[in-house]
């Protein structure tokens, strides 16, 4: 500690104290011992002050991307699946919630990076979304539109379709185009109409200019949100899974190969048809639990993914 001067906390106001300590011990890199030396505090005390700066958002910690997606596996789903990139976090050991909690941050630390000025991002609904635009650094990323694909749900959750792409938005300082409709109709010569809806209509024209894709799918399950937020009821699910559905894309049925599984709810849903979700600049899936294998494997050969964000143990059931 030679030729350190030493100050005390009197010498340094109010908040600024907190600054202090973060900045000495993240961008000088003095252990806690020489901080509490310097100041003439305890090394508790600048354990709390570091707490509080994490707390008050002083400090933002960032592991560069490269740590996850050069990993042996990220490398290996590129390679068996015709990906451009991937994501895996370690979920090794972990319950879901934590595993669930450390996959959505990890796409909410990669997203960004994903996104250039002028996109205009497709964004998908459900948990997994809405908790990555939850999670998601505020910044601005320059002429980003960020666009609702499926209409809106009277669902008990608080991820509806307009949540997440408004939210999305604000964390991005992007224009938000929301979908005014409901996500299903109740006869298909009703959903006709309104698709015919001059303010309707240019909506849904809008959503062609989309360049990139933002999603997770669903699952088939009697839980699935699908059936929650009132898009399909009991009947539509089992009459899907009879069809040969594993999963849910945008409020549609999915098969093993990414089809579409046609029949009546299709006449009657507002929102992208699945064609115009392939074959795009980017499909960023991301997929944060072991239910979700089957749809994710359904998902890429649909075509409609070319970036996937993970957890280790899920990649490996997934190149099982």
């Amino acid at each position: 500690m030679a030729g350190m001067k030493r100050r005390t906390t009197g010498q340094i106001s109010g908040e600024n104290v907190v600054i202090e300590v973060a900045w000495m011990y993240y961008r000088d890199g003095l252990n806690q011992k020489d901080i509490a030396e310097r100041l003439d505090i305890s090394r508790a005390t600048v354990v709390n002050y570091l707490q509080e700066a994490r707390e008050r958002g002083l400090i933002r910690i960032t592991l560069a991307d490269a740590a996850f997606t050069t990993h042996r596996l990220a490398q290996a789903l590129c390679a068996r699946f015709g990906l451009r990139a991937a994501y895996v976090v370690p979920d090794e050991g972990l319950e879901e919630p934590a595993a669930f909690d450390r996959v959505v941050q990890g796409a909410a630390e990669w997203l960004p990076a994903l996104l250039a000025p002028g996109d205009r991002l497709g964004v998908a609904w459900g948990r997994t979304v809405y908790e990555l635009a939850e999670a998601i650094e505020p910044q601005r990323i320059d002429d980003l539109a960020v666009l609702q694909l499926v209409g809106s749900m009277a669902s008990p959750y608080g991820f509806t379709a307009e949540a997440c792409s408004t939210r999305l938005a604000e964390q991005l300082g992007a224009r938000c185009y929301n979908l005014h409709s409901p996500a299903i109709l109740s006869n298909a010569p009703l959903a006709v109409a309104l698709r015919a809806e001059p303010i309707i209509a240019a909506q849904l024209d809008r959503l062609r200019t989309v360049n990139k894709f933002l999603f997770s799918v669903g699952t088939c399950q009697p839980d699935s949100h699908v059936v929650g937020a009132g898009v399909a009821t009991r009947a539509d699910l089992d009459a899907n899974i009879a069809q040969g559905a594993v999963g849910v894309l945008c409020g549609r049925f999915i098969d093993a190969q990414g089809r579409a599984i046609p029949g009546p709810m299709e006449a009657r849903m507002i929102g992208v048809p699945l064609p115009q979700l392939t074959g795009l600049d980017m499909g960023i899936l991301v997929t944060p639990g072991h239910d979700k294998v089957a749809a994710t494997h359904a998902a890429i050969r649909g075509g409609y993914v070319t970036h996937l964000v993970t957890g280790l143990t899920v990649a490996e059931a997934l190149l099982a």
